[in-house]
């Protein structure tokens, strides 16, 4: 185990560090590994010996009187006054709410905060916190110890957050916990888009959607999650199992191992675009073919191809670089000992921990191109979003591929984010654009030089 001594000149080292684009291409920083692993070696400490835990996620931006924020605070009084522990991000809004919740009913209340270049400071009615620099590190630990989830109405943040959980459990990258979705008239359209589109393309299997329950109020969210049993905690030697008590050094230094990896394969980049979309689309499909010109286009202008390594529009982009002599890299999940890569790559590496991947495919490139997709697809948009609105990303071309899939999105966000619940601001959509062709997208590139 890490002295206290050495976690606290490490988590004090490096204050200045932000996913910034790196001119030299030289990704190996060892204090930006250690301040990381510091992170989750008090991460797990923290959350070691907590029972019946409870994630609630929402928008930092709702007041007292706002309607979603009364019914988060019923939400937490009720967790509390049955013996759950209600976990946040610790700040205001609905982490505020349900924290108040449980503080005033005498439950255990925790806090999770995020390091922001605006300040976000820990609300009054956490008992329990912690702070964290990386948006990724935090998010494992919102995740790792809950028995259920609990999402409020929200913004990009929220997003990534949910999508991220409903990801890692398709995946069967995490255990399966309730999903509750807590106002049906902010949760419906995005229900409906995932069908209509993600459903159609084939990216989503429609029965992963009907295994959320979708609600109004918070004695409806507590039926979906009164009969939860709590998560055991052990240390068993798997990516999945991030709930562990004090012997936690095997996992530190696995994680920490696949990070130096990460950022050593990172080293020399420097003009690349990242393109992300569906695994579930067959060669003669238009995105495919499309992704294949993007990526013989972006080899002629002698950009890198990065993709997720795996089929469908990854295997497309890989191809059309690696065809006509550009490079074409991977960033790919391993499962058990295998890994699913196409065949087209002249270089590429695996992770064991989605966190770990989820970081290196989000370093910064020249551009990010987002092709239809699910949910993997949709939370590595929102990911992207969330890091650039909070400062925490430069702002770089984020490219949405396809408006006839993209649209019923992007009028959801304008109408129900900015317009009914300003859970994001006006400006916000203006952090990505969406075309139709594949000369649009290296138009967007090559203007923002």
């Amino acid at each position: 185990m890490l002295s206290s001594e050495i976690q606290k000149s490490i988590s004090n080292a490096n204050k200045d560090f932000a996913y910034k684009i790196n001119v030299s291409g030289d990704y190996r920083d060892t204090w930006r590994i250690f301040r990381i692993m510091a992170e989750f070696v008090e991460g797990y400490q923290f959350l070691a010996n907590m029972e019946k835990e409870v994630t609630i996620l929402g928008s930092a931006r709702f007041k007292e009187d706002n309607p979603h924020y009364q019914e988060a605070r019923k939400m937490g009084e009720i967790l509390a006054k049955n013996g759950f522990t209600t976990i946040t991000g610790g700040g205001p809004g609905i982490m505020e709410a349900a924290n108040r919740g449980a503080f005033e009913a005498g439950g255990e209340s925790v806090g999770l905060n995020i390091q922001l270049p605006f300040e976000q400071r820990v609300n009054p009615y956490v008992k329990k916190s912690i702070g964290f620099y990386y948006f990724f590190t935090r998010k494992v630990m919102l995740t790792s110890p809950a028995n259920a989830f609990i999402y409020f109405p929200g913004g990009f943040g929220t997003m990534d957050e949910f999508f991220e959980v409903v990801d890692l459990m398709e995946l069967n990258k995490m255990q399966r916990s309730p999903i509750v979705l807590v106002g049906k008239k902010y949760w419906s359209p995005l229900i409906e888009f995932l069908k209509r589109k993600s459903v159609a393309l084939g990216a989503v299997k429609s029965t992963e959607i009907d295994s959320w329950h979708l609600v109004d109020t918070a004695e409806e969210a507590y039926e979906f999650v009164k009969d939860t049993k709590d998560k055991k905690n052990d240390c068993e030697l798997s990516p999945n199992s991030f709930h562990c008590g004090s012997k936690i050094d095997w996992k530190i230094f696995r994680i920490m191992a696949e990070l130096v990896e990460g950022f050593e394969f990172l080293t020399g980049l420097i003009d690349d675009v990242t393109i992300l979309g569906t695994k579930s689309i067959p060669p003669d499909s238009e995105f495919y073919k499309d992704a294949y010109e993007l990526g013989k286009k972006l080899a002629e202008e002698k950009y890198a191809v990065v993709t997720g390594g795996g089929p469908g529009v990854m295997e497309a982009a890989n191809k059309g670089a690696f065809e006509n002599g550009g490079q074409s890299l991977g960033v790919n999940m391993k499962y058990g000992f295998k890994e699913r890569v196409n065949s087209y790559l002249t270089k590429s590496i695996g992770f064991q921990f989605p966190f770990n991947r989820k970081l290196i495919i989000t370093a910064p490139a020249k551009a990010f191109v987002f092709f239809p997709g699910g949910f993997g697809t949709l939370h590595q948009l929102f990911e992207v979003l969330t890091l650039m609105e909070t400062k925490k990303m430069q702002k770089i071309p984020v490219i949405l591929y396809n408006r006839k899939f993209w649209e019923p999105i992007h009028q959801w966000i304008k109408q129900t984010m900015v317009h009914d619940e300003e859970t994001v601001s006006d400006t916000d959509d203006e952090l990505y654009q969406i075309v139709d062709s594949v000369d649009s997208v290296l138009k967007v590139i090559k203007d923002t030089k």
